[in-house]
């Protein structure tokens, strides 16, 4: 069984850090890509970032460029995300995915 497990998220000031956390178990193929996701409220889902599972490749949406970086801990099966420079427009619930198989999001609101 695939499992996904994003966390990290949190209340945070603009201008403030985070780093997300996914974990991955129960997948066995050896080529993927990792994606990370966010849904703001009244908002479609949408793309931010994602690496390759030999993290030889990644991908940024434009909002998250300069800002984001997306990485991977091969023995440990977990993907990170470290978020800079948080702004409030960065206020969603971020999930993780690969392929058909989505994590339970985690809440990322960005606030003063």
């Amino acid at each position: 069984e695939v499992q996904l497990q994003a966390s990290g998220g949190g209340l945070v000031q603009p201008g403030g850090s985070l780093r997300l956390s996914c974990a991955a178990s129960g997948f066995t193929s050896d080529e993927y890509v990792i994606s990370w996701f966010r849904q703001a409220p009244g908002k479609e889902r949408e793309g931010v970032s994602c690496i390759t599972s030999k993290g030889d490749r990644t991908y940024y949406a434009d909002s998250a460029k300069d800002r984001f970086t997306v990485s991977r801990d091969g023995a440990k099966n977990t993907v990170y995300l470290q978020m800079n420079n948080l702004k409030p427009e960065d206020t969603a619930v971020y999930y993780c995915n690969i392929r058909q198989f989505w994590g339970r999001g985690t809440l990322v609101t960005v606030s003063s």
